[in-house]
């Protein structure tokens, strides 16, 4: 597929944030926004946030953004995504992982927060054969259909270690790692991808060393309306997989048998860092080459949905009741690590939306 250089489409600024970088974004059904900050090397206040007067505040209050270590299990560590399920619930993953050290039992963890009264009732913690030393927990999406409290799946990206996907019974708080190490949850190799963002090739680029290829493997995550497929891709690809969502769940079914449902859907033209899908069966994809969101029809066609220079690396996407698509642009590309050493981020980092229908959608999850 071809990407138009023309800027196309139309932004709608939501917030600017002058601190640090956000990753996560995600909307009530009742219009509150709720953004996330990992601990990447900024001076990062709070974690977690909700947008009041168009301001971060620390949510749900400063004592949960105030770890006392890394596996601390009554605190927010380090999180990379926040996303509002079905039924109205605020679920915040925490990596464990602040400028991506090794994780600690306590660490790597979802809590639930009831946004009727803004309190924790709910923390599921990874174990640590769930979430590994290396483990770097992603991005969460959540079916509420499925199993007597629902399903929750995450993507593993570690760049350090196995990639896979993770999967959570809700009602049990058991979960299980899917598709470890399968090749459709790695980084492909330099051979076959090498990103160019901003006119230059994308690649770890530490001060003094020898460039080296990017390692992140499956990222954006998103579940098909029906329930049936999820939907995956590694920060290194421009591929586009799906697997079994019964296979995921089925605990008496080996990895090969799981594996054996993998669908690669093919090249979509781009590096995508997140991905989302709505209710019509539409699903949509960042384009962190093109500063770009793409739209993939149910038949499997893409089309530009916006295409504008002020999404440098959009991130993450959530589909809102109110008819928007939301989504982050954080200038990731532009952190040291990739820049010799370098810091060449801007500030503000921006929340922008683009009107994508008329609500509600995404609710029936």
């Amino acid at each position: 597929m071809t990407i138009s250089d023309e800027p196309s489409g139309t932004l709608e600024t939501v917030a600017t944030f002058d601190g640090p970088m956000p990753t996560g974004v995600t909307v009530s059904h009742r219009g509150r926004v709720f953004v996330n900050f990992p601990k990447w090397g900024d001076d990062v206040p709070a974690t977690v946030t909700e947008l009041r007067d168009g301001r971060p505040v620390p949510f749900p209050d400063e004592k949960w953004n105030t770890p006392d270590g890394d596996d601390d299990e009554h605190a927010f560590v380090s999180v990379q995504s926040v996303v509002v399920d079905p039924a109205d619930r605020l679920w915040v993953l925490d990596t464990g992982s602040p400028m991506f050290r090794p994780t600690r039992p306590g660490g790597p963890k979802m809590v639930c927060v009831d946004l009727r009264t803004d309190t924790v009732v709910r923390t599921i913690v990874f174990p640590p054969d769930v979430a590994l030393p290396t483990t770097y927990l992603n991005d969460v999406r959540f079916d509420l259909r499925r199993g007597a409290g629902g399903t929750a799946f995450i993507t593993d990206s570690s760049d350090q270690g196995p990639n896979a996907i993770i999967v959570v019974d809700l009602a049990t708080g058991e979960s299980w790692r899917r598709l470890h190490e399968h090749p459709s949850t790695k980084a492909e190799p330099l051979t076959a991808f090498r990103p160019v963002v901003e006119g230059r090739y994308l690649m770890q680029r530490p001060a003094g060393g020898e460039p080296q290829p990017l390692t992140m493997g499956a990222d954006g995550i998103a579940i098909s309306h029906d329930g049936q497929r999820l939907y995956y891709c590694p920060l290194a690809s421009r591929r586009l997989f799906s697997v079994s969502v019964d296979a995921l769940c089925d605990r008496s079914l080996d990895n090969a048998a799981v594996a054996g449902t993998v669908t690669d859907e093919g090249d979509k033209g781009t590096g995508s860092d997140g991905l989302e899908t709505d209710d019509a069966g539409n699903l949509y994809l960042t384009a962190y080459e093109q500063n770009a969101v793409l739209l993939r029809r149910p038949g499997g066609a893409y089309e530009t949905l916006v295409h504008d220079p002020r999404l440098l690396w959009p991130d993450t996407m959530s589909v809102a009741a109110d008819g928007h698509l939301y989504v982050t642009a954080n200038q990731l590309h532009r952190q040291p690590t990739y820049q010799e050493g370098k810091d060449l981020r801007r500030r503000p980092y921006a929340l922008f939306r683009i009107r994508i229908g008329a609500g509600p959608v995404l609710l029936r999850r």
